[in-house]
């Protein structure tokens, strides 16, 4: 496997940070692959910017920072705006146009997701909108199996939640691989 560097950012409430930890999780625990798994907080915690590098290989991990990643994943304009120029010429960019409107000026594939929209349609609650993404990453880069992400949900969830999050995965995995 090729390490893929991801960045993972957005605003504090959407889940960035969460959907972070559980592919890193699902990566080491179930897949035996590497991860490292860091993060960053601006000064609000709910509406302040949120950034979270993943790293995935299949070899030791030195170095946690990420700084031109494979992967991008920008869930506010904020977040588009501060990170697009960091992306790995011939990465992927993605982003929700519900939040995001790109400028299109960016070396990498770009894929618009209407991932809130569907979640919306289909669940009906935001709160899964995060594993909506995470989902989409997985479609789109077959890193981990999906089933491992959802191991990692039920160390994470509560029992109450696990469906729905099953869901928001679902229709992730769904968009991912249409996309």
């Amino acid at each position: 496997m090729e390490r893929c560097r991801m960045v993972f950012s957005g605003s504090g409430g959407q889940g960035v940070i969460t959907a972070a930890i559980i592919l890193a999780e699902a990566a080491v625990l179930y897949d035996g692959l590497e991860a490292v798994q860091t993060q960053a907080y601006g000064a609000a915690a709910r509406g302040g910017a949120t950034r979270s590098d993943v790293i995935i290989a299949d070899t030791p991990i030195n170095f946690p920072k990420v700084i031109q990643p494979n992967v991008l994943v920008c869930l506010t304009q904020e977040a588009y705006n501060t990170f697009y120029g960091i992306i790995r010429p011939g990465g992927m960019l993605l982003t929700d146009p519900r939040y995001v409107k790109p400028q299109l000026k960016v070396d990498a594939i770009q894929r618009e997701l209407p991932m809130y929209e569907t979640v919306m349609e289909r669940i009906g609650k935001p709160i899964v909108f995060n594993i909506c993404m995470l989902g989409a990453i997985v479609g789109l880069t077959d890193l981990v199996r999906p089933e491992s992400i959802m191991k990692a949900l039920e160390t994470r969830i509560p029992a109450g939640f696990l469906d729905m999050n099953r869901q928001a995965l679902e229709l992730g995995l769904e968009l991912g691989k249409t996309a």
